[in-house]
């Protein structure tokens, strides 16, 4: 699956959560659709709010193992973000990713800005 966002669409990150459980519905868990929903949002979200390039998402399922992509242009390692206490809606993407991801990281040097991208292991 590949979706390409314009900067500042919002309404992308539905449509990018609709499509992925579409591909994950009838092969995976429904405990690991839920979490890369999340975490897909976390990361598409990041990149339209805090780049002024859109987002290119690719996701890959196979043999058990969901990999998601999303790639934003900006040059540079994203800077995670400490929330202060009273802050209850920001902050927390990377935070989410880092505890819920098989894997993840952040790929720079391609010549196109950074990837972000996590990876969910056994999900079938």
């Amino acid at each position: 699956m590949t979706r390409s966002l314009r900067r500042a669409d919002l309404k992308g990150v539905a449509e990018v959560r609709k499509d992925l459980r579409e591909l994950m519905r009838r092969r995976c868990r429904a405990e690991a659709v839920e979490t890369a929903e999340l975490l897909a949002t976390e990361l598409v979200t990041n990149a339209l709010v805090h780049t002024e390039y859109g987002a290119e998402v690719t996701v890959r399922l196979a043999g058990g193992r969901l990999r998601v992509e999303v790639g934003d242009g900006a040059p540079g390692r994203p800077r995670p973000y400490v929330p202060v206490v009273d802050d209850a809606t920001h902050g927390r993407g990377l935070a989410l990713v880092e505890a819920l991801a098989a894997a993840w990281g952040v790929e720079t040097g391609t010549g196109r800005g950074k990837v972000v991208w996590f990876e969910l292991v056994d999900t079938a």
